[in-house]
């Protein structure tokens, strides 16, 4: 019997003991609820955009869709048709609200409130230009850009393959390679580069609203090492009215001619000038070809092989789409055969600037760009012509070149090579070598 009260009595003070337990388990838990409520309540911090503290709004950000019109968003955020009337009205000397793009994105910002009434609407033609339209109080509407950053960085590689190869190892972008072979694309012909050939390359990266990439700014200097032999480039403006620049070597000499090679990069010529050609799509009849034509997928950027002026932008016949440009009283220049044309009549165009993309319009059997090229008046094939050489620096801007390149000269020749890693069969090599030194040495 007494066995029996004492083991109920135990059982009893552990009964005890665990809600004891398990209280003082539930206030410390509710203590380390309480401390971690406390520490989770922070302020967020303010976020500028558009010259706006998003803190202060509900941001609604969109694309522009098919059928979108300014009156069509803002009528679907509950603004009445007359204020939209207002507000378009107000705005049109400083936005024009009829030029929305679709596809494009636009943001609004509205009251941090339960109604979440429009306030203000922005959109973005670009990544760095946008237009304002506020409405909180009276209506205002301008145009600005975000702050733009750029980033200087260089990279240095040696070729086992092609550029493009030894830059995607790095992680650099196809557009650095692309840029590259344009700034020697009468010095080195990048379609034949050699194994162990070296470059080096000082460029700067575009960043918007400090954290959005851009892409690829400009190269601002460059060395090539092919076949053994150096080549330096260097950019400098040398028409500040125009704001043309070009890239020149270290002695001041351009590396360009008066003319590209080719209309696009990275491409081939599948068919040259030839006056007594036969071309299947007229019954393999002999018609004078009269152009080049260089294969490229459809889309790829086609270029002004030259500055100059566009003459003609249309579509006709069995040119498809094209683009004609007068380079000076002497060269003129066509580009056929496009999807879409990018430049129009009037412009004036740089030399490498896109003027269109290549496509299959008009009478074609695959996708290329027939460049055709004048000389007085004259069709010629332009790989017989000799051609003048770009403008020279002139003297008196000859002695500023010298000295502005001399720290980038310095800072190339301070870039080292990537250190290539040693493969597993190489190891072994070494060190069976190492090995045989060792027993040789004993």
């Amino acid at each position: 019997m007494e066995y029996t009260r004492t083991g109920r009595l135990g059982k009893k003070l552990i009964i005890v003991f665990l809600l004891f337990i398990t209280i003082n388990s539930c206030k410390e838990d509710e203590e380390n609820k309480q401390d971690l409520e406390v520490v989770s309540v922070i302020e967020p911090e303010e976020l500028y955009e558009f010259g706006f503290n998003l803190k202060d709004f509900v941001v609604k950000r969109d694309t522009i869709k098919r059928g979108d019109t300014f009156g069509v968003i803002l009528e679907r955020n509950n603004i009445s048709y007359p204020k939209i009337f207002e507000i378009a009205e107000a705005s049109k000397d400083s936005f024009d609200v009829r030029k929305l793009q679709v596809g494009k994105p636009y943001t609004i910002l509205c009251a941090n409130d339960s109604l979440q009434t429009p306030k203000c609407f922005i959109y973005q033609p670009t990544k760095e230009r946008y237009a304002v339209v506020d409405f909180q109080d009276s209506i205002k509407a301008y145009t600005s850009t975000k702050p733009i950053k750029y980033v200087e960085k260089t990279v240095s590689g040696v070729i086992n393959s092609n550029i493009s190869n030894a830059l995607d190892e790095q992680g650099k972008p196809f557009m650095l390679a692309l840029r590259m072979s344009d700034i020697y694309a009468w010095t080195i012909d990048f379609s034949r580069l050699q194994k162990n050939d070296k470059f080096k390359v000082v460029y700067t990266e575009k960043y918007i609203d400090d954290s959005i990439y851009a892409g690829i700014h400009e190269i601002k200097a460059a060395y090539f090492e092919h076949n053994k032999e150096p080549f330096y480039a260097f950019e400098f403006e040398t028409d500040t009215v125009l704001g043309i620049r070009d890239y020149f070597s270290e002695e001041a000499k351009n590396l360009r001619r008066a003319f590209l090679k080719s209309p696009v990069s990275f491409s081939r010529i599948s068919s040259r000038y030839n006056l007594k050609r036969r071309i299947a799509l007229y019954g393999n009849r002999v018609r004078p070809h009269k152009g080049t034509d260089f294969a490229a997928k459809v889309g790829t950027p086609i270029m002004s092989t030259a500055n100059g002026t566009v003459i003609e932008s249309a579509r006709r016949g069995g040119n498809g789409n094209y683009v004609k440009v007068k380079h000076n009283a002497t060269y003129t220049t066509q580009y056929l055969h496009m999807s879409k044309r990018k430049a129009k009549v009037g412009d004036f165009v740089k030399q490498g600037e896109v003027i269109g993309y290549v496509g299959m319009t008009g009478n074609t059997s695959g996708p290329h760009v027939c460049y055709r090229f004048w000389k007085n008046g004259k069709q010629v094939d332009p790989f017989k012509q000799k051609l003048p050489e770009a403008k020279p620096i002139s003297d008196s801007l000859k002695t500023e070149f010298l000295e502005y390149i001399k720290p980038l000269k310095l800072q190339l020749d301070n870039i080292d090579y990537p250190i290539e890693p040693v493969d597993e069969i190489e190891m072994d090599s070494l060190l069976i070598s190492q090995d045989n030194l060792i027993t040789q040495i004993k």
